[in-house]
């Protein structure tokens, strides 16, 4: 009986040490829970053919290029759905079916290979379509045309495709710059956390576009009282806010500068607190700020910089929502004209355009600062970086 005893247990010692073995060995190479796929938008002519997929592990930071997902002409700005299954981009053209227009492509997303299937193309209904996003509830697509200076909303059915367009919008006017500013450039559009306002950034007339948006109908309404000017010359780009919704940060790209506001739920407004540079001192070269992207947790924010190269971190006053330089750090590469952060925000993507490749920095849990890594994915004209929100199974 001894005998069998110590049988049993040796049996249930090696079981256990191969249990420790297979455990360590999952930690050192990622559990299948931190894999995602990686979709990367581009500017095609240059060797680029279009969106561009590879597997990424969040555990150790490797990436492993799955080659080329769809063929399209420069999806410059993509969005995925929150269940993973479509992928929607902008083609950024000026002409479309012989129309001054861009176009919105709609893609299938196999989950196995990466690959896109395309289901739909349809008008973005301005030229140049720069931005494309989704409200809240996952129903309405959003698409602001730059070159067109309007913006536009599509119903999405249930099998991803778009259907006949439910608000369209054109702005007017412009500002001081008569070479970039002689006209409304709508730069981006998105809606607030609560789904109720639906925010333009209009590069061409310095102003913030607040619009009520009805999640039921699609429709947008103005609202002349909501809007915001921003300072002459300013280029409002890009928009950003905290989970909470409590604060909202715009990019402002001509003048290289972060305006914050409160956001007053009870009264659907903006109130600006502060304008902060994104540049060092006695910077004297050219620079044009990008993207402008909040944690989830809304503790850090984070701002590229086109010419000085930079990526720059600010800490978020959870009281007040003001911004704090903590770093400005190398994007690693020419140009970043996207940065983003991964579903589990242990890293941050830098797009760097000119320089052919996208570039990986570990993020801070507790201070939010970037440090450099030698991790790169090379891809010709990168613009932006998104991901399928959902972990890829192997």
């Amino acid at each position: 009986m001894n005998h069998i005893a110590a049988r049993v247990r040796r049996a249930h010692l090696i079981g256990l040490i191969c249990l420790f073995l297979i455990a360590l060995s999952l930690s050192a190479a990622g559990a299948p829970g931190d894999e995602y796929l990686v979709y990367v938008g581009t500017y095609t002519g240059k060797g680029s053919e279009g969106i561009y997929v590879y597997r990424f592990n969040a555990a150790t930071g490797d990436s492993h290029p799955v080659g080329l997902a769809a063929e399209t002409d420069n999806p410059s700005f993509l969005a995925v759905d929150t269940n993973g299954q479509f992928l929607y981009a902008v083609n950024e053209i000026d002409k479309y079916q012989n129309k001054p227009s861009g176009a919105v492509s709609v893609f299938a997303v196999d989950r196995e290979t990466g690959k896109l299937g395309l289901l739909q193309q349809v008008p973005s209904l301005g030229a140049g379509p720069a931005h494309v996003s989704l409200d809240r509830s996952g129903r309405f697509l959003m698409v602001a045309n730059y070159g067109g200076g309007n913006v536009a909303v599509f119903p999405i059915d249930s099998d991803g495709r778009l259907g006949e367009h439910t608000a369209f919008v054109q702005a007017h006017g412009s500002s001081v710059n008569p070479r970039r500013q002689a006209g409304p450039h709508a730069h981006s559009i998105q809606v607030t956390p609560d789904n109720r306002l639906a925010i333009v950034a209009d590069l061409g007339i310095d102003k913030l576009l607040v619009y009520d948006f009805d999640g039921h109908t699609g429709a947008l309404k103005a609202d002349s009282l909501k809007f915001r000017t921003m300072d002459a010359g300013a280029g409002p780009r890009h928009v950003a806010f905290t989970p909470s919704g409590k604060f909202v940060y715009v990019a402002n790209e001509m003048s290289s500068s972060v305006t914050a506001f409160a956001y007053v739920k009870a009264e659907g407004r903006l109130e600006k607190t502060q304008v902060l540079t994104t540049l060092p001192g006695g910077f004297a070269g050219t620079n044009t700020a990008a993207e402008i992207i909040v944690d989830s947790q809304g503790r850090f924010l984070y701002v590229s910089n086109r010419g000085d190269d930079s990526i720059v971190v600010f800490s978020i006053d959870p009281g007040n929502g003001d911004l704090t330089t903590v770093q400005r750090i190398p994007c690693g590469g020419k140009v970043p004209r996207n940065i983003a952060l991964d579903p589990t925000g242990r890293w941050l993507f830098s797009a760097n355009q000119r320089s052919d490749e996208i570039t990986l920095f570990r993020v801070g849990p507790d201070d939010g600062r970037l440090t450099a890594t030698s991790r790169s994915v090379h891809v010709v004209s990168p613009v932006c970086v998104t991901f399928a929100p959902r972990p890829w199974s192997r």
